[in-house]
């Protein structure tokens, strides 16, 4: 475990968009580069691990996740952001501006990327699409892209101005870059505790309806539309949502979309059967059964483009009050792919090819980030993991510095097993 310019990496299987990991190979890296593959290669005086016929893919990247630094190191830092994110078996992530000082300028972006330097997962950060996120003025985005910004996004807040969002898709669009947009009406969303439905009803909360998602995706559309610019879609979560993303894409909007575990795999009743827990408070909210088919329809047909966490860690004080005054987000990193293996690769929705792509390939595709190659000569960047491990994911496996996850103490099933990037070897041995 850690740096290892120097291993390798036997018994794996190769899975990627073009292979199905059905035959074994070994991987040898020479100073964090693969400079063989083969069959049975010799041991020569390089150090071991043996993958024991799990699988092996190019490093998995999760695009959408806040690492809370700088300005709210209790809830989060780099440093722990980017261990859940290896234990989860991520090498990349793509963090959120809403920190404080906001990613708006390009000192900010730097900070960033010098402190995860020397770190196993490479953090590229997402600059602001408005100056503090505000919603006023758009940010000096060429600027951000030449500090290292490789997208544009007020997360946590939408870009609500129509005339800003116009500007910001022109420019970002000179610039190749995405904007990412948090698809919210507020007039119409707040002040919304959870999905408005019949559950809300029952509980007696105010819910924020799905209307509030699609009027924001459908003005976006239109936008990009009329731009030419890219527009990404966070965190989808309602049927009408998906559709309306489908058909963008018919109509040859450039428009993309991710998905969240949570969302394709829980629903607002979770939030009766367990007693308002607040770990299950997040926004957009968990919707209903109806919406969640709808998303996993949308991964399946490929309206949905990646798979992403929205990893929103909260210190514990912060979420043990009243449903209504905790804040939203959960932390997502450490159990991604199991979720992802129980709702779609176990159930047969798609197979692991797809769901690697989703996980490794159309996020960088989507940020204009180079995707990692197992091949001779190329830069070591993989995720190594299995499908059918059981294994307790409890409060000891938990990696982020916050707790707030709807699935602590359940049995999951699939689990990344090491990572292997910037000459670092991770090896995710369990604690409990």
């Amino acid at each position: 475990m850690g740096i290892k310019p120097n291993l390798l990496i036997k018994n794996v299987r190769p899975v990627t968009d073009k292979e199905k990991g059905d035959y074994l190979i070994d991987i040898r890296i020479r100073n964090g580069v693969i400079a063989e593959t083969g069959e049975q290669l010799d041991q020569d005086d390089d150090e071991i691990y043996d993958g024991k016929q799990a699988y092996v893919s190019p490093g998995w990247m999760d695009m959408h996740v806040h690492l809370r630094e700088p300005g709210q190191e209790h809830k989060e830092t780099i440093k722990t952001g980017c261990e859940a994110a290896a234990f989860g078996g991520f090498t990349e992530v793509a963090c959120m501006p809403n920190t404080n000082p906001v990613i708006h300028t390009r000192d900010v972006v730097e900070f960033i990327k010098k402190k995860s330097a020397e770190l196993p997962v490479t953090v590229h950060p997402i600059g602001s699409v408005t100056k503090d996120r505000k919603g006023k003025s758009i940010t000096e985005m060429n600027d951000l892209k030449e500090g290292g910004a490789v997208a544009f996004s007020d997360d946590g807040d939408p870009v609500y101005n129509s005339q800003v969002m116009r500007i910001a898709l022109e420019y970002s669009s000179m610039l190749n870059m995405p904007i990412i947009n948090h698809e919210e009406d507020l007039q119409l969303s707040r002040p919304g505790h959870m999905h408005e439905g019949e559950v809300s009803a029952r509980l007696g909360l105010e819910g924020t309806p799905s209307i509030a998602e699609e009027v924001m995706i459908a003005r976006d559309l239109l936008l990009a539309q009329f731009t030419g610019g890219h527009i990404h879609v966070a965190h989808i979560s309602t049927k009408e949502a998906v559709e309306l993303v489908r058909r963008g894409k018919e109509r040859g909007v450039r428009v993309t979309t991710e998905a969240c575990p949570h969302h394709f795999d829980l629903t607002d009743e979770e939030i009766e059967k367990r007693h308002f827990d607040t770990k299950l408070k997040m926004h957009p909210p968990l919707r209903s059964r109806q919406d969640v088919n709808a998303v996993i329809e949308g991964l399946k047909d490929g309206t949905i483009d990646a798979i992403c966490t929205d990893h929103a860690p909260h210190a514990i004080e912060e979420k043990e009050v009243e449903f209504i005054y905790a804040p939203n987000g959960i932390i997502g990193l450490e159990t991604a792919w199991s979720i992802s293996v129980k709702q779609l690769l176990k159930s047969g929705i798609i197979n692991l090819q797809t769901l690697i792509s989703k996980l490794a390939v159309r996020p960088r595709e989507i940020l204009s980030l180079p995707v990692p190659v197992i091949d001779e000569g190329e830069k070591a960047n993989l995720t190594i993991f299995n499908t059918d491990e059981k294994w307790q994911f409890t409060k000891k496996e938990v990696r982020s510095k916050s707790k707030n996850s709807p699935y602590l103490d359940q049995e999951l099933t699939g689990r990344a097993l090491a990572v292997y990037n910037k000459n670092q070897f991770v090896l995710n041995t369990l604690r409990g």
